[in-house]
Protein backbone atom coordinates (compact mmCIF):
# COMPACT_ATOMS: atom_id res chain seq x y z
CA UNK A 1 0.00 0.00 0.00
CA UNK A 2 1.09 3.55 -0.71
CA UNK A 3 0.84 5.90 2.25
CA UNK A 4 1.13 9.65 1.84
CA UNK A 5 1.90 11.39 5.12
CA UNK A 6 0.78 15.02 4.74
CA UNK A 7 1.63 17.20 7.68
CA UNK A 8 -0.81 20.04 8.30
CA UNK A 9 0.18 23.47 7.08
CA UNK A 10 1.30 26.44 9.17
CA UNK A 11 -1.32 27.32 11.76
CA UNK A 12 -2.08 30.32 13.94
CA UNK A 13 0.62 30.70 16.59
CA UNK A 14 -0.01 29.30 20.05
CA UNK A 15 1.18 32.65 21.40
CA UNK A 16 -1.86 34.81 21.93
CA UNK A 17 -4.26 31.98 21.03
CA UNK A 18 -6.78 31.91 23.89
CA UNK A 19 -8.84 28.91 22.81
CA UNK A 20 -8.05 25.19 22.96
CA UNK A 21 -5.05 24.14 20.87
CA UNK A 22 -7.26 21.68 18.98
CA UNK A 23 -9.10 24.65 17.47
CA UNK A 24 -6.07 26.47 16.03
CA UNK A 25 -6.74 26.98 12.30
CA UNK A 26 -4.41 27.29 9.34
CA UNK A 27 -3.13 30.74 8.51
CA UNK A 28 -3.64 32.17 5.02
CA UNK A 29 -0.03 31.20 4.33
CA UNK A 30 -0.78 27.73 5.68
CA UNK A 31 -3.68 27.32 3.27
CA UNK A 32 -1.44 28.40 0.37
CA UNK A 33 1.33 25.97 1.41
CA UNK A 34 -1.12 23.08 1.63
CA UNK A 35 -2.75 23.98 -1.69
CA UNK A 36 0.68 23.96 -3.39
CA UNK A 37 1.49 20.56 -1.86
CA UNK A 38 -1.86 19.16 -2.95
CA UNK A 39 -1.38 20.48 -6.49
CA UNK A 40 2.00 18.74 -6.59
CA UNK A 41 0.30 15.48 -5.64
CA UNK A 42 -2.05 15.96 -8.58
CA UNK A 43 0.88 16.70 -10.92
CA UNK A 44 2.60 13.45 -9.97
CA UNK A 45 -0.68 11.55 -10.48
CA UNK A 46 -1.30 10.60 -6.86
CA UNK A 47 -4.65 8.94 -6.30
CA UNK A 48 -6.07 8.01 -2.93
CA UNK A 49 -8.76 5.62 -1.85
CA UNK A 50 -9.31 7.80 1.22
CA UNK A 51 -7.97 10.81 3.06
CA UNK A 52 -7.82 10.11 6.78
CA UNK A 53 -7.20 13.04 9.07
CA UNK A 54 -6.61 14.05 12.63
CA UNK A 55 -9.73 15.85 13.86
CA UNK A 56 -7.71 18.89 15.01
CA UNK A 57 -8.89 21.92 13.05
CA UNK A 58 -5.58 22.64 11.28
CA UNK A 59 -5.29 19.02 10.12
CA UNK A 60 -8.94 18.87 9.08
CA UNK A 61 -8.55 22.06 7.03
CA UNK A 62 -5.41 20.60 5.40
CA UNK A 63 -7.31 17.42 4.54
CA UNK A 64 -10.19 19.37 3.02
CA UNK A 65 -7.82 21.33 0.77
CA UNK A 66 -6.07 18.11 -0.31
CA UNK A 67 -9.39 16.35 -0.91
CA UNK A 68 -10.60 19.17 -3.15
CA UNK A 69 -7.40 19.15 -5.22
CA UNK A 70 -7.27 15.35 -5.47
CA UNK A 71 -11.01 15.01 -6.04
CA UNK A 72 -10.89 12.33 -3.36
CA UNK A 73 -14.17 12.73 -1.53
CA UNK A 74 -14.68 13.96 2.01
CA UNK A 75 -11.86 13.36 4.48
CA UNK A 76 -12.48 10.87 7.27
CA UNK A 77 -11.72 12.05 10.81
CA UNK A 78 -9.77 9.57 12.92
CA UNK A 79 -8.80 10.35 16.51
CA UNK A 80 -5.84 7.95 16.18
CA UNK A 81 -4.11 10.56 13.98
CA UNK A 82 -4.26 13.15 16.74
CA UNK A 83 -1.50 13.33 19.34
CA UNK A 84 0.26 10.05 20.02
CA UNK A 85 -0.09 8.53 16.52
CA UNK A 86 2.32 5.63 16.05
CA UNK A 87 2.83 2.36 14.17
CA UNK A 88 0.23 0.58 16.34
CA UNK A 89 -2.39 3.22 15.50
CA UNK A 90 -1.39 3.00 11.84
CA UNK A 91 -1.94 -0.76 11.83
CA UNK A 92 -5.47 -0.21 13.17
CA UNK A 93 -6.19 2.44 10.53
CA UNK A 94 -4.93 0.10 7.81
CA UNK A 95 -7.21 -2.64 9.11
CA UNK A 96 -10.14 -0.22 8.80
CA UNK A 97 -9.16 0.46 5.17
CA UNK A 98 -8.32 -3.10 4.14
CA UNK A 99 -8.15 -3.40 0.38
CA UNK A 100 -7.15 0.22 -0.18
CA UNK A 101 -4.21 0.79 -2.51
CA UNK A 102 -3.36 4.31 -1.30
CA UNK A 103 -4.22 6.47 1.69
CA UNK A 104 -3.42 10.08 2.46
CA UNK A 105 -2.88 10.53 6.19
CA UNK A 106 -3.03 14.07 7.58
CA UNK A 107 -1.55 14.72 10.98
CA UNK A 108 1.13 16.15 13.20
CA UNK A 109 4.71 16.18 14.35
CA UNK A 110 6.59 14.64 15.99
CA UNK A 111 4.26 11.69 15.41
CA UNK A 112 4.69 11.47 11.63
CA UNK A 113 8.49 11.55 11.67
CA UNK A 114 8.64 9.02 14.51
CA UNK A 115 6.16 6.69 12.78
CA UNK A 116 7.99 6.90 9.45
CA UNK A 117 11.21 6.01 11.31
CA UNK A 118 9.43 3.03 12.91
CA UNK A 119 8.22 1.88 9.49
CA UNK A 120 11.40 2.39 7.50
CA UNK A 121 14.31 2.61 9.91
CA UNK A 122 15.24 6.02 8.46
CA UNK A 123 15.11 9.32 10.31
CA UNK A 124 13.09 12.07 8.62
CA UNK A 125 11.54 15.38 9.58
CA UNK A 126 8.13 16.24 8.16
CA UNK A 127 7.88 20.00 7.69
CA UNK A 128 4.53 21.80 7.88
CA UNK A 129 2.79 21.15 4.57
CA UNK A 130 5.40 18.53 3.62
CA UNK A 131 4.59 15.10 2.20
CA UNK A 132 6.25 11.73 2.59
CA UNK A 133 5.42 8.65 0.54
CA UNK A 134 6.00 5.34 2.26
CA UNK A 135 5.18 2.05 0.56
CA UNK A 136 4.32 -0.55 3.16
CA UNK A 137 3.59 -4.21 3.47
CA UNK A 138 0.13 -4.47 5.04
CA UNK A 139 0.97 -7.66 6.91
CA UNK A 140 4.22 -6.58 8.57
CA UNK A 141 3.50 -2.84 8.66
CA UNK A 142 7.10 -2.28 7.52
CA UNK A 143 7.91 0.07 4.71
CA UNK A 144 10.21 1.91 2.39
CA UNK A 145 10.49 5.68 2.19
CA UNK A 146 9.97 6.42 -1.50
CA UNK A 147 10.19 10.21 -1.23
CA UNK A 148 9.99 13.11 1.18
CA UNK A 149 9.06 16.52 -0.17
CA UNK A 150 9.42 19.64 1.94
CA UNK A 151 6.87 22.39 1.22
CA UNK A 152 9.47 24.58 -0.51
CA UNK A 153 9.63 21.98 -3.32
CA UNK A 154 5.84 22.06 -3.72
CA UNK A 155 5.98 25.82 -4.06
CA UNK A 156 8.26 25.43 -7.11
CA UNK A 157 5.93 23.05 -8.93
Amino acid sequence: MRLYFLRHGPAVSRTGWDRPDEERPLTDEGRAVVAASARLLVRVAVTADAIVTSPLVRARQTAEIAAAELDAGAPVDDDRLARGFDRKHLAAILADHRGAQALVLVGHEPDFSRTIRELTGGAVVCKKGGIARVDIDDETVRGELVWLLPPRISALA
